[in-house]
């Protein structure tokens, strides 16, 4: 098994390094979609948002594209492709994702992010984007969080368990305000990120809203009013916030049980929401 993902990972390498040198970068449609993408996230991402990373290391064709896309083109090498938020903010988000697989992938599936294993996958290895070198911590918090749009922390995913659930489909230029709210609204629907105790006066929430504490405030008073907004049985105040504990394990279908989805018992207070809608380096980018 570690013999046959090395050599996958070796071809892949040499497939990308091949691509960045000769290969003309057509463009999609949609700038902000990288080309292969979408396949991606059809072909290997199930419906609750696990990945196939095996079969992604041995069919990685799609993933290539994409990687080499991004590699090229970025709302900074190539402003015209992007000329509104929108354009741009999706492309990243998609990048992050993107990236963030192919990363696993190359890391050799790593069973864990945690611990050490963070250092080298978020602040070591670097990716071209744009004919731009980052690191993922540096693509999500130096271009990403800038933008100030608190949603993308339900919509980036790094591939472990606990990130927001990946979507089969990706973020859009024309779509981005509808599948960002389409995403807040999942991510609260399921109780593994959200849990209300009416007994202890308490709500128990994923530790993304702990890590990002000041982008959720930037807009609410604090957490409980945040997270009304996209609940119809609305939390009372008083309420206690604690933080559910984050697991890093990576999120591979072949490996990890599906997450139990929650689903709100009192739909007398039910607004009407989606509950059903939808956070780094290939070889050859090594610096």
């Amino acid at each position: 098994m570690r013999i046959r993902l090395r050599v996958q990972r070796l071809a892949l390498g040499l497939l990308l390094a091949a691509g960045l040198a000769g290969v003309a970068i057509a463009q999609p449609p949609d700038p902000a979609v990288p080309p292969g993408w979408a396949a991606v996230l059809e072909r290997f991402v199930d419906e609750y948002g696990r990945v196939d990373f095996e079969g992604i290391a041995q069919a990685p064709s799609d993933l290539r594209s994409a990687v080499v896309y991004i590699a090229s083109t970025s709302p900074e090498s190539n402003p015209s492709l992007f000329a509104s938020r929108e354009a741009k903010l999706a492309y990243y988000i998609n990048a992050y994702n993107a990236l963030a697989m192919f990363n696993v992938v190359d890391s050799g599936i790593p069973r864990s992010l945690a611990g050490l294993q963070k250092f080298p996958f978020f602040w070591v290895k670097k990716f071209t984007i744009g004919g731009r070198s980052l690191s993922l911590y540096a693509l999500e918090n130096d271009v990403i969080r800038p933008m100030q749009d608190e949603r993308v922390h339900f919509a980036l995913n790094c591939m472990a368990v606990s990130c927001p659930r990946l979507p089969r489909k990706p973020f859009t230029t024309g779509n981005l305000d509808r599948e960002l709210a389409a995403a807040a609204q999942l991510f609260f629907s399921e109780k593994r990120n959200l849990a209300i105790s009416s007994d202890a006066r308490e709500v128990k929430v994923s530790e993304i809203l702990k890590f990002y504490r000041e982008d959720f405030l930037r807009t609410s008073p604090d957490l409980t009013a945040y997270i009304n907004r996209y609940l119809g049985a609305k939390i009372p105040e008083g309420y206690k916030v604690d933080f559910i504990a984050y697991d890093w394990t990576v999120n591979d279908s072949r490996k990890v049980s599906p997450p139990s989805v929650r689903h709100r018992q009192d739909r007398r207070h039910d607004d009407g929401g989606d509950d059903s809608g939808a956070r780094s380096t290939p070889v050859a980018f090594a610096k």
